[in-house]
């Protein structure tokens, strides 16, 4: 480990736990405070900051009541409105949960489509009145994958999305789950895409993880329809390994790459998650370095049920590696 490297603690899922900012949002939404729970985003310009802006606040305790109450009160507002969208989202599918469509009862998919549809509902009227309303865009793209609204619908709203905010990570993250054979597309649409957007991005964005992503769904299928033994060998492969080491070079390893970013963070846990399942500890040892505690629970949870376990013990291995 370098010597620079402070000394590791316990790894922090929580986003509050490591960007204040997210903390006192937290607690903004708690206390039912609108006008700083306003503030909290007007001081976050980077669109893909207010991504994990609005995850942090539909994830606080009776954020929906909240929300409502604020949409009430601001009707000219935006914000709660979009927060309050995403929120019927959330709930939505916390209902339908996690697992494959085919094991979701009729009662719980009709629950689900009824919570998407009312929020998309409030999104159509906020890109009708902004159509620079990256959040609102944002999140259209999850509310298609769920109401099964196909690969063209869901493409027409990142291209309107895209047409603002060309790089927008989450969004392109986004797209990237409805490109995967899973929801309906192909590993080949799902590959060029995350390569075309990892080449397009400024040097030092975080969109080159696009392609640690797209590796780590198919390991994920794999393993699922094959073994896991065939699901790392497909990830030790000589072209997968180039690939990471190019795209994380020109992103988030780029000089140019804001390091305190959110959604840095979570780039450097998936090319770390990566480079882990694929057994090569030394390549993900610049990522380790560069989150020190600051863990994500996506992609870990592909790796183990305990991701904070698998993120803590593979960086042991990597920083003690490499």
């Amino acid at each position: 480990m370098s010597a620079l490297t402070p000394p590791l603690g316990r790894p922090l899922l929580d986003p509050a736990e490591h960007f204040p900012a997210l903390a006192a949002l937290r607690s903004a939404v708690l206390r039912k405070d609108a006008s700083a729970v306003a503030a909290a985003f007007a001081a976050l310009p980077d669109e893909d900051d207010r991504v994990l802006a609005c995850w942090t606040v539909v994830e606080t305790p009776d954020a929906e009541t909240f929300l409502r109450e604020a949409a009430s009160d601001r009707p000219d507002d935006p914000l709660p409105r979009t927060l309050l969208a995403h929120a019927l989202i959330r709930r939505g599918w916390e209902i339908r949960g996690e697992t494959r469509a085919e094991h979701v009862t009729q009662e719980r998919f009709d629950r689900f489509h009824s919570h998407l549809r009312r929020a998309e509902i409030l999104l159509i009227d906020l890109c009708a009145e902004d159509p620079r309303n990256a959040l609102a865009w944002y999140l259209r793209l999850i509310g298609a994958r769920g109401l099964e609204l196909g690969q063209s619908e869901a493409r027409r709203r990142h291209d309107r999305l895209a047409e603002h905010h060309p790089h927008h990570f989450g969004a392109q993250s986004q797209l990237l789950q409805q490109l995967c054979p899973k929801w309906g597309g192909t590993w080949e649409e799902a590959h060029g895409y995350a390569r075309d957007r990892a080449a397009a991005a400024p040097e030092g964005a975080p969109n080159g993880a696009l392609l640690a992503v797209v590796q780590l769904e198919r390991y994920l299928d794999i393993a699922r329809d094959r073994t896991k033994q065939a699901a790392e060998a497909y990830l030790r492969e000589a072209d997968s390994r180039a690939e990471l080491l190019a795209a994380s070079a020109r992103s988030v390893l780029h000089p140019a790459a804001r390091p305190d970013a959110y959604q840095h963070v979570a780039a450097h846990n998936a090319f770390a998650a990566a480079h882990s399942l694929a057994g090569r500890p030394a390549d993900a040892a610049p990522h380790f370095r560069a989150l020190g505690d600051r863990a994500t629970e996506f992609p870990w949870g592909y790796v183990g049920a305990d991701h904070a376990g698998a993120f803590a013990r593979h960086r042991k291995t990597a920083l003690a590696q490499g």
